[in-house]
């Protein structure tokens, strides 16, 4: 006796019959082929099953192997049977679930009515058992899937190293899953619409060799992967869809294939194909399972991708970084100069507010930011004089570097940062501040470093650009990349001047650097200076409070990136122009891009500029350096400077005068005369009005302390007004202009508010 089931899928064969068990003698099995063996297609014309499954008829006869109507006689090898009996194993739908054959070996005896009829009524209930017992090996099968792709997804995702290791891995577990002797995996190539693979199984091991390519349209792979067609192939050289070249390429033979595609988002990337099953062919269980398995392959596949790109990018990005070091870091060459070049014991007027930076040659600034450096660093480490406090070439490889990666722009350039390095140094040496060691130290590295690299451009340029560094940070662009710029030159070899600092100390000074950095991004600024001004005007400023300190901090970083207008006259000039000139270049870019640039960057109002520096000083300068020596008493020079600037840019803006007008020497001689005259005129002509408001008084001596009484009233009113405006209007802030407003009008134009954080905060 032997059963035949039907498959319960349809693929490259409509409908099948699978031979479950066979006939046996006695307690001996004879001629038992494997389990789940292919008849043949369910259909009339060939084999007594068949031709049951498709006409649910049930056939007694005695003369199997002469009856033209199933030709092939039992479907299997077997001799001297005659006597058979084939029934329909029927379900409730009315569908075939398999058909029983019994069958009589070396005898004519025919099977009568009775035991057509009592096979018949048991069938009913092994019809039933056999659905009851189908169900639970399905669902242990499913179970026994669930775990084994559970376990699949944790190996596969969680050792992604590679593409490769993915694809080894897929067909490993691909070959447990369904019993097969060999297993390939080919992607899609869609440039090509070729199919590709470089991983092949050997049988012992997947070993990469020379990468096999053929077209989407050819072999079984090809047609999966054109059609998406499941393809289950019982003799693979009889199948003209089978290409022979990669058994040629790879010496193996293939007999039965069962190859799938791989799907991600709708689209096939892939082909899997598992190749000769061990014991019989593929059945339908494992294309069920195979199929489930192919949809966390995809899903492999894809990370597996993505990880591919993700690693080249960084390794592109490692050989990119790697080339800019070397060409970015100073040479030997530069370094020896500099070592070999004596260092100055003493540099005259290094911490007055009136020193020049920019009149320093350019081969004497790095040994000044070398002078600074060490003279910090020295101040840093003092309380233990046998600890070692800096490694001097590593400081000369550093401060050298960092000149490098300054471009050559305009104004934000090795001279700036120069300039904003030793105006914090002097800040430092003047003041009776109580920085901690370190934060002095993180305030002088992040002014020397705080433009590395910078383009010239404005961070709303780099964002109305689309430039890269600006998908990189959302928010002060240009002042990230500084940072992260100041880190890398750190991280070079020979570079780490911070390396005998402790790892808390080192956390800490990195911190300070960054926001200090940060900081000079004048957007910021508004808020640092509430804060700060709020805490000074309570008079409840505390060196003890770290927060109060790191606002201070803040503070003196605007102040001293700033620090060209608090200058002396003719180095202000000197240094605006400069800076103008930045700003007229990223205008001439905006208008050759079909942009208006605001006013400021515009080289055709030029002659706007007074009305410019005047609102500039007026709004961000002097509330600035005013905060700053409400703290920080030794840094007035800042205020007096500006002040005195100020006075000559409002006269010429009152007068509708450009500076390049007159000769630098004598414009400064002229305005500084005409500015004071201008000043005395006010205050005589306020001197007449006074008097004739208090000419009803009896007495000169009570008319003057009436008006000494009044002047001071209408200053602490002036004073009282500005504290109380919006830190929104900056062009309206700075009570120390209390003087300078009263004696002549703020000539500023109704747009400049809104330049004025773009006057620095490139």
């Amino acid at each position: 006796m032997f059963l035949s089931y039907r498959g319960s899928r349809t693929t490259d064969r409509p409908s099948v019959l699978y031979i479950m068990f066979l006939s046996y003698r006695g307690s001996r099995t004879t001629d038992r082929p494997s389990e789940g063996s292919y008849i043949g297609n369910i259909e009339t014309g060939t084999s007594l099953p068949s031709y049951v499954a498709k006409t649910k008829d049930t056939i007694r006869t005695n003369h199997v192997q002469g009856d033209m109507r199933f030709p092939a006689g039992l479907g299997i090898k077997m001799e001297h049977v005659q006597t058979v009996l084939a029934i329909p194993i029927l379900q409730e739908d009315s569908g075939v679930l398999g058909v029983i054959e019994l069958y009589r070996q070396f005898s004519t005896d025919s099977f009568t009515q009775e035991d057509e009829e009592v096979t018949a009524t048991l069938l009913v209930w092994a019809d039933v058992c056999v659905e009851y017992v189908q169900m639970y090996n399905s669902m242990m099968r499913q179970r026994k899937l669930n775990d084994f792709l559970l376990a699949v997804t944790k190996s596969i995702f969680q050792d992604i190293v590679s593409m490769d290791t993915v694809i080894m891995k897929i067909m490993n577990y691909a070959k447990k899953l369904v019993n097969a002797d060999r297993a390939s995996l080919f992607l899609l190539d869609t440039k090509t619409t070729e199919l590709y693979a470089r991983i092949f199984d050997t049988g012992k091991e997947h070993v990469p060799q020379k990468e096999i390519r053929f077209p989407m349209d050819k072999g079984v792979a090809g047609h999966v992967a054109s059609t998406g067609q499941v393809l289950n192939i019982t003799d693979a050289y009889n199948d003209g869809r089978f290409n022979r070249e990669v058994d040629m390429q790879t010496g193996y033979r293939t007999k039965s294939i069962l190859c799938m595609p791989i799907y991600i988002r709708g689209s096939i990337i892939g082909v899997v194909q598992m190749v000769n099953k061990k014991e019989g062919t593929f059945t339908m269980a494992d294309e069920e399972s195979f199929e489930t398995f192919a949809i966390y392959c995809g899903l492999a596949l894809h990370h597996a991708k993505l990880y591919d790109k993700i690693r080249r990018s960084e390794q592109k990005y490692k050989v990119a970084l790697e080339v800019l070091s070397y060409h970015a870091q100073c040479t030997d060459d530069e370094y020896k100069i500099i070592k070999s070049t004596p260092f100055p014991d003493n540099i005259p007027g290094i911490i007055d507010y009136e020193f020049s930076p920019w009149d320093v040659e350019d081969n004497r600034k790095c040994l000044y930011v070398l002078y600074m450096m060490k003279d910090i660093f020295s101040m840093a480490t003092k309380k233990n004089e046998n600890e070692k406090r800096y490694d001097l070439d590593d400081m000369i490889r550093f401060t050298m570097t960092v000149k490098k990666n300054y471009r050559n722009v305009p104004y934000h350039n090795w001279a700036h940062a120069f300039s904003v390095a030793h105006a914090v140094y002097t800040v430092i040496k003047t003041t009776k501040h109580s920085f901690s060691p370190v934060e002095c130290l993180a305030l002088y590295v992040a002014c020397l470093c705080h433009d590395l690299d910078h383009r010239g451009k404005t961070n709303a340029f780099m964002v109305k650009s689309a430039s890269p560094l600006a998908a990189i940070y959302s928010t002060s662009t240009m002042e990230h990349h500084h940072f992260n710029h100041t880190v890398t030159i750190l991280q070079n070899e020979g570079h780490n001047i911070f390396k005998h600092l402790t790892s808390d100390q080192y956390k800490q000074i990195l911190g300070d650097i960054r926001q200090c950095i940060l900081a000079t991004d004048l957007a910021l600024f508004f808020g640092n200076r509430a804060r700060l001004q709020e805490v000074s005007d309570k008079n409840e400023f505390s060196w003890d409070d770290s927060e109060h300190r790191h606002v201070l901090m803040a503070i003196s970083m605007t102040a001293c990136d700033l620090c060209s207008m608090y200058k002396p006259w003719d180095v202000q000039l000197q240094v605006v122009n400069v800076i103008m000139e930045e700003f007229w270049l990223q205008g001439d870019e905006e208008k050759s891009q079909g942009l208006t640039p605001m006013p400021m960057m515009d080289r055709d109002k030029k002659d706007e500029l007074p009305h410019l520096e005047v609102g500039f000083l007026v709004g961000i300068c002097l509330p600035c350096y005013e905060l700053m020596a409400q703290v920080l008493p030794n840094t007035k020079p800042m205020v007096d400077g500006a002040v005195s600037n100020l006075k000559k840019w409002k006269y010429l803006a009152e007068n509708k005068l450009t500076v390049d007008q007159l000769p630098p020497e004598q414009c400064v001689k002229q305005l500084e005369y005409k500015t004071s005259e201008n000043i005395q005129d006010s205050s005589e002509t306020n001197k007449q009005t006074e008097e004739e408001e208090s000419e009803e008084q009896n007495k000169l001596d009570a008319k003057a302390e009436n008006k000494d009484e009044q002047t001071e009233e209408s200053k602490m009113e002036s004073v009282e007004e500005n504290k109380n405006k919006s830190i929104d209007n900056p062009s309206e802030k700075g009570s120390l202009l209390t003087d300078v407003r009263s004696e002549s009008s703020v000539l500023v134009h109704s747009d400049n508010d809104n330049n004025l954080t773009e006057r620095d905060n490139t």
